[in-house]
């Protein structure tokens, strides 16, 4: 991984399933309301980041590196 990578949740879309928070337990908690959020993205290596967004059922976590959104399906050399 060259640079930081973000982590964004579409709250509309989240339905609270803990997916990310079992495959990203360090980078990833629900709030109280049932929501996932990113609590450490340094946490986890972005193997599991990735394993954790394609992981989401309503594909609600997406990845972004230099203000540009990874697919999911990419691998960086």
């Amino acid at each position: 991984m060259s640079e930081h990578m973000d982590v964004k949740i579409d709250w509309d879309r989240c339905m609270g399933s803990g997916n990310c928070v079992f495959w990203a337990p360090g980078t990833f908690d629900l709030s109280e309301d049932g929501h996932a959020v990113v609590t450490d993205v340094g946490a986890t290596d972005e193997d599991r980041l990735r394993i954790a967004a394609e992981g989401c059922p309503v594909g609600a976590i997406s990845l972004w590196r230099d203000g540009r959104e990874v697919a999911l399906n990419e691998k960086e050399e």
